[in-house]
Formats: C-alpha cells, sequence, structure tokens
C-alpha cells in the first residue's frame, strides 16, 4: 500500500475526494505559517484542486530531495510559482473555451487506459472546463494530453528527477470527483498512475 501525503490549505471537504483504499493510505497536512513537512516516511506527495503554491515554493528543495529519492507526486492545479522541478505551468485564457479539446499523446505506461475522452473534452455540455491554462513540460517528459493548439494539459515526468511526477494544468485529479463519482475518467487517469507507482518498490525504475 502506498503511503501518501495530501497537502490541505483547509479546503472544506478534502476528505470527500481523497479516501484510503486498498492501494493508498492518506494523510492530510495542513499548511500553516510554520509549514515544513517530514515527507520522507511518504511514497507520494498529493497537492490538490486549489492548493497553496506560495506555501509549496518554500519546501521546493525538500520536494525535490522526495522526488530525488524516487518518490511520485501528483499536482492537479494551476502551480503558478517554480515549485515543481523541470515544470511551470502557465495561465492563459485567451482561447475560446468551446474551442477546446484535448488530444492524447505518448502513454507508454497506459494512464489513459479506459479513459473516456469525451468526459474530459466537456462537462454538461462545456468545453475546456477543467484547464484555465498549461504546462511548459520539461523536455523529455510524455505529454499524455495536448489541447487544441497542442499545448501539455496533462504531463507524466520522469526525468528531471529520479521520481515521477504526474502534473495536470488544473483537471482535479481525485479517488472520488466533486460530483461524487469514482468512475469518471479524472479517477481513472488518477487510479491507473497509482498503481503504476505502487508496481515498483522503488518508484524511480521499472
Amino acid at each position: 500500500m502506498l503511503h501518501a501525503l495530501l497537502i490541505s490549505n483547509g479546503l472544506a471537504g478534502l476528505e470527500k475526494y481523497y479516501v484510503s483504499n486498498e492501494l493508498v493510505h492518506y494523510t492530510t497536512c495542513l499548511i500553516t505559517k510554520d509549514f515544513n513537512p517530514d515527507l520522507a516516511p511518504y511514497d507520494l506527495l498529493v497537492i490538490p484542486n486549489g492548493s497553496d503554491h506560495v506555501a509549496m515554493l518554500k519546501i521546493k528543495d525538500q520536494v525535490r530531495a522526495f522526488l530525488d529519492a524516487g518518490k511520485a507526486l501528483v499536482c492537479c492545479d494551476g502551480f503558478f510559482t517554480a515549485w515543481v522541478p523541470g515544470n511551470q505551468w502557465v495561465m492563459d485564457n485567451s482561447r475560446r473555451t468551446q474551442d477546446v479539446r484535448y488530444f492524447p499523446g505518448p502513454d507508454r505506461h497506459g494512464l489513459l487506459r479506459n479513459l473516456d475522452l469525451a468526459e474530459l473534452n466537456f462537462s454538461h455540455g462545456m468545453s475546456g472546463w477543467w484547464a484555465c491554462g498549461y504546462i511548459q513540460a520539461a523536455p523529455g517528459a510524455e505529454v499524455l494530453l495536448a489541447d487544441t493548439w497542442q499545448r501539455p494539459v496533462v504531463v507524466l515526468d520522469e526525468v528531471s528527477t529520479n521520481g515521477r511526477m504526474l502534473l495536470t494544468a488544473s483537471g482535479p485529479l481525485a479517488d472520488v470527483t466533486y460530483a461524487g463519482r469514482s468512475d469518471s475518467a479524472l479517477v481513472t487517469m488518477y487510479r491507473n498512475f497509482l498503481n503504476l507507482i505502487s508496481t515498483f518498490s522503488d518508484p524511480a525504475h521499472g
């Protein structure tokens, strides 16, 4: 079983979306003015939608060391500060959301397996609903999903550190969606990543 540290800045209901199960056990870490968590006991660091990226910038060196030890990171929020090794999120709402579609790229680990892309393209008939920007991906990282303009919106990075990072341009990956579903495309992608990293005792190899 994976042991995950879930970073929280007090968002109500976070525990409804990240639920300990047969794959992962969560420990929640609340961001305070003295925020400086010990990452060593954990296999996975989860940064959910709506996170405090100013606080994350303060611990960027710890995050880098955590990943260089072969651990894993999921960040599913627009990381507007430079704390993610090798990658940077860029806010851009200059394109019409009705023009946004998502397209699969290389996926050697099968993280898009059983994923319904139509669910990401449309929510209640709206397109462009889950990413208000894109990721400047590290050279050599896998762009799992790109948008209409070939900008990365989901990235798997196994090159910037010894670990694995799954990054989205705000797509809220979790065990359960905000609508209470555990069978959606975003849940499927998240579960596929958990299965991938749980395959290896050292996530840096495999």
